[in-house]
């Protein structure tokens, strides 16, 4: 039986050019979708609907969920700090449902992958914080916002011994690409750093109780066609998703 995975899309609350401009408008890069179909999920884009009964309704019919990434950042408001640094904020409904769903696929154990974004939202919904922009908040940084395309390979990260990413890609580290300007800065108490970058910022999270919920910092879908430790990410997901829906 093939999993149902909800995928998150972006939001455009009719606030911006690009993307539907004055209509409020959904919109998702085709690349996760691939990824979820082209390895076995049935991939279902999910409506940021706003009642939580219905954000319930909605996760009861998922064996997996995907958060995707997205150009604006979280509120900083989210985890305790005030705007720093004049970076677009994320539309509310689309923080609000995603917080919220994490939460909720917590308690219900069920399998959860978040990419870049998502990692980030999976920290802040847990209790973590966020370094706004790495560049102006770290010593020394590696490059995170690579000039090539994300097809492209651009640093390592080395994988924690134990972690449930170390037995996934069963290597101690692995090559990825990068495209963000923010980070995990206080990893959440109900979670850990499963991979860290050179520079020391954290490029994945995940739960050590739970059966999958992890967050990556990468994207993946940009690389699985041609690289076998991230074709393992997804096949690691959907292998879960399929044992939640059996």
């Amino acid at each position: 039986m093939k999993p149902i995975i909800g995928i998150t899309p972006d939001f455009n609350a009719g606030d911006r050019k690009e993307w539907g401009g004055c209509e409020p408008t959904y919109f998702l890069r085709a690349r996760y979708i691939r990824a979820i179909e082209e390895l076995g999920g049935i991939p279902l884009v999910l409506p940021l609907v706003a009642d939580r009964a219905a954000r319930r309704r909605l996760l009861q019919q998922l064996d997996g969920l995907l958060l995707t990434g997205s150009g604006p950042d979280l509120p900083p408001s989210l985890y305790g700090e005030r705007q720093r640094y004049p970076f677009r904020i994320v539309s509310d409904r689309r923080a609000s449902f995603e917080l919220d769903l994490v939460h909720l696929a917590e308690r219900a154990d069920i399998p959860l992958l978040g990419i870049c974004g998502g990692m980030q939202a999976m920290n802040v919904a847990c209790g973590g914080t966020l370094f706004q922009d790495i560049a102006s908040q770290v010593t020394k940084p590696l490059q995170h916002r690579q000039r090539t395309y994300a097809t492209n390979l651009s640093h390592s990260v080395t994988v924690a011994p134990g972690s449930l990413l170390r037995r996934i890609v069963r290597s101690v580290s692995m090559q990825v690409n990068s495209s963000h300007h923010q980070s995990v800065k206080a990893v959440a108490s109900s979670l850990i750093a499963s991979a860290v970058a050179p520079d020391g910022i954290v490029e994945a999270i995940e739960s050590p109780v739970r059966r999958f919920f992890l967050g990556i910092q990468w994207h993946p879908e940009f690389l699985f066609e041609q690289h076998p430790l991230h074709r393992r990410l997804f096949k690691a997901f959907l292998r879960e998703a399929c044992r939640r829906a059996s």
